[in-house]
């Protein structure tokens, strides 16, 4: 057996790509992101003969119709996942023989109802558990994601999950989970990724809980914010997504084309932010090309928007590849010639004000707005005195509570959240908007007073 994960580090998840020893392979949670897969399997001389997929995903969007469409791959999903895609449905206590490797299915429901596990065995080497988010690296996925009045319930299942559903197992087994560091799907995962079960019956922290109750009272308080996207991916997957072949492509765009479609699009900014910081469009969205991207896309634009792009250096077809990550297919057009364009064709242009510490306090001895963009677990740990919270996720929904008709000073960890929180602002018409150079790291470096 050879396993080929592939981590995607800003949503903190892994797919699989698993060699069989025959030729054959099988993917286990895959993104639409698909192309990649097919790649390594030809690089490798496989030929991909199935999918499988844990659970109803709600941090991203299934690539089980690409890879249906692509090799003509059956996928199998729990019987209780009903998917309006063609699949396969399994049980608990199901076994699939492939030819080559046996799959087990394993009930592991919490982090959603309709969550199986998968052990796949070829005889050589110890058994691979496809945990997905029943059980993760030192830790396991929340369980609030699906409404409200299950979350009780679901905590429960996910007690009794942790606690009995492998205990069949040996400790030797490896543990390969779909959510990880990093995913807002998980709670308190550490910087591993994978693991074996020996080494998490000894140390990861929730299987330390013996009683249900108190372990239900208790889990639901260290998850992280919901990106707002996440609401709405589970009917995505569920109903299948769209193909990427059907989806339009943005086309390069003139300045001028550019100005015209903006009327009806959101202009999406994905250089750096230092790039922005000197010059911008006018009510464009900072939203910088890196790991996190697509979350932030998803999280501060409703589905549906037309985008246009603003490129720089972020190459389009992987801008574009994230943001059908996480479900936006409207792709209005990108600028061509980029923002040196614009500025030849005579077009307006801002730039962003970034005061280090000392300027900083001067205008908050002034009466400017000091907005602190981060999550709350960061505010809790260290903030600057008197600053207005409103993580940047809520920012949109919340601006009623950031006063007008002064300056607003806003500042997250290093500038790029903050950054994103300053476009927003200057969208929605706040005239004099900075942003603190170098975050809170820097005010703290410059020794000026914290609060907590």
């Amino acid at each position: 057996m050879e396993i080929v994960p592939f981590v995607h580090e800003g949503l903190g998840n892994s797919s699989y790509l698993v060699g069989l020893g025959n030729g054959d392979a099988v993917l286990v949670d895959p993104d639409r992101t698909a192309a990649r897969y097919f790649a390594a399997a030809d690089e490798r001389g496989w030929r991909i003969t199935a999918a499988f997929e844990t659970h109803i995903h709600a941090d991203f969007v299934t690539g089980a119709p690409e890879v249906i469409d692509a090799v003509n791959a059956p996928v199998h999903v729990s019987h209780e996942a009903p998917m309006a895609y063609p699949h396969k449905g399994l049980k608990h206590g199901d076994t699939l023989r492939l030819d080559g490797a046996e799959v087990d299915v394993i009930a592991s429901p919490g982090h959603t109802p309709e969550h199986v596990s998968f052990v796949l065995r070829t005889g050589e080497g110890p058994p691979a558990l496809f945990s997905g988010g029943a059980l993760t690296a030192g830790a396991a996925a929340r369980t609030d994601l699906v409404a409200p009045e299950l979350t009780e319930p679901l905590t429960r299942a996910q007690f009794r999950t942790m606690r009995n559903a492998f205990n069949g197992l040996p400790d030797e087994t490896l543990l390969l989970p779909t959510h990880g560091a990093g995913s807002f799907c998980a709670a308190g995962s550490p910087g591993e990724r994978t693991s074996t079960l020996g080494r998490e019956r000894e140390s990861n922290p929730l299987l330390l809980y013996e009683d249900e109750d108190e372990f239900t009272r208790w889990f639901p308080t260290t998850f992280p914010a919901v990106p707002a996207y996440f609401t709405r991916m589970r009917d995505v997957n569920q109903a299948g997504p769209r193909l990427r072949r059907d989806i339009r492509m943005p086309r390069a765009l003139s300045p001028k084309q550019f100005q015209e479609a903006a009327r009806d699009a959101l202009i999406v900014d994905v250089r750096h932010v230092d790039e922005y910081t000197q010059r911008h469009i006018p009510g464009s969205l900072s939203d910088a090309f890196r790991s996190s991207y697509a979350t932030w896309l998803g999280w501060l634009v409703p589905p549906g928007t037309p985008l246009l792009f603003v490129l720089g250096s972020a190459p389009l077809e992987r801008v574009i590849d994230e943001s059908l990550l996480i479900g936006q297919e409207r792709f209005a057009g990108w600028l061509e010639g980029g923002v040196e364009s614009w500025a030849r064709a005579g077009l307006p242009l801002r730039a962003l004000a970034r005061p280090g510490p000392e300027v900083a306090r001067g205008l908050m001895s002034e009466g400017a707005t000091v907005l602190d963009v981060r999550e709350p677990d960061e505010f809790a740990a260290g903030h600057i005195a008197a600053a207005l919270h409103i993580p940047l996720g809520r920012l949109q929904e919340e601006l009623a509570r950031v006063p007008r008709g002064r300056p607003v000073l806003t500042y997250c960890a290093m500038g790029e959240r903050s950054t994103t929180a300053s476009s927003i602002l200057e969208r929605s018409g706040f005239e004099d908007v900075r942003n603190l150079e170098g975050g809170i790291g820097a005010w703290r470096a410059a020794g000026e007073r914290m609060a907590l």
